[in-house]
């Protein structure tokens, strides 16, 4: 299925959801996040500061900031610098998002954990972004175990087309899944 069609519907679908139902949703997403193995290992963790049309990192990030290492993603170019998060130390950046400030770039490869968020996932781990590829040309620079989180909506049963650039997630979890995948090497 073509990214530009899912990104619509994907929309459309997020538009009827009420913000009750948006919090209800990334707190049962969130709590199946903590049960797993690669979640309890991590120390470092890569999530995002969730923009109003995705899946809220907020509560999340306040439970656990004290006893995990977050770091969130900057805009920097074309690309994404990895800086630690501090709620104290947060601006408005690149399409208004909250972003940490300081010159403090972690290095990528320190990072155990990437949470990210996606309009989109399939079965096969392919997911669908926004369509700058930020978070592809991230990824494809670690080893980091890649959950993709998202509602059940956005998990969809057509194989999502794809581009030699795009990173496939290791995990994906939505409110009532949780799907490793299977990577062919």
């Amino acid at each position: 299925m073509k990214k530009e069609d899912i990104r619509r519907r994907i929309k459309a679908r997020k538009c009827i959801l009420t913000d009750s139902e948006a919090l209800e949703g990334a707190d049962r997403v969130f709590a199946q996040l903590e049960r797993t193995a690669a979640f309890m290992l991590a120390d470092k963790i890569l999530i995002y500061h969730s923009l109003p049309d995705e899946l809220s990192t907020r509560a999340f990030l306040d439970r656990w900031h004290s006893r995990k290492q977050f770091y969130l993603p900057r805009v920097n170019g074309v690309n994404l610098d990895i800086l630690p998060y501090d709620s104290t130390r947060l601006h408005i950046g690149a399409f208004n998002i909250e972003e940490p400030t300081g010159d403090d770039v972690t290095d990528i490869d320190e990072i155990e954990l990437m949470v990210v968020p996606g309009i989109a996932y399939d079965r096969n781990g392919n997911r669908v972004g926004r369509g700058k590829g930020y978070y592809d040309r991230l990824l494809a620079e670690t080893h980091a175990v890649k959950i993709g989180v998202g509602y059940d909506f956005q998990l969809i049963d057509d194989d999502i087309d794809t581009e030699p650039h795009d990173v496939k997630v290791d995990i994906i979890i939505t409110e009532s899944r949780h799907i490793p995948i299977k990577h062919r090497r």
